[in-house]
């Protein structure tokens, strides 16, 4: 599987953007798929993920409520709608995927990664 990360940008505080993540492969739909980030001199950090079917997901509580992931599996495509952006959210952002249908907290879970995407957030 090859991710390939987009939507990235810089960005007022309080505004929003969506990144994207597109797989390649048919089998996209057997993954579960991740959010993380990481910003200078700081660890890979979780942001979000979603099961392979899209019914269940995850946040991490510094996102909750302004961060929403989701999937369309008939497009490959992994999403990530950040709204309420705040500078604290600038890094370089990154979708993974996982093989099987549960997806992850731990960044060492998962098998195939996107080159990331940088989200800049002045205040």
């Amino acid at each position: 599987v090859q991710l390939q990360a987009s939507g990235g940008g810089l960005v007022q505080a309080g505004g929003s953007l969506r990144l994207s993540c597109a797989a390649s492969g048919r089998t996209f739909s057997h993954y579960a798929m991740g959010w993380f980030r990481q910003a200078p001199g700081k660890e890979r950090e979780f942001v979000a993920a979603i099961s392979s079917s899209g019914s269940s997901t995850n946040y991490a509580d510094s996102v909750k409520g302004r961060f929403t992931i989701s999937r369309g599996n008939a497009k490959n495509t992994v999403y990530l709608q950040m709204n309420s952006l705040k500078p604290e959210d600038t890094a370089a952002y990154y979708c993974a995927a996982r093989r099987g249908s549960y997806y992850s907290t731990g960044f060492n879970e998962y098998d195939y990664w996107g080159q990331g995407t940088q989200v800049t957030v002045s205040s």
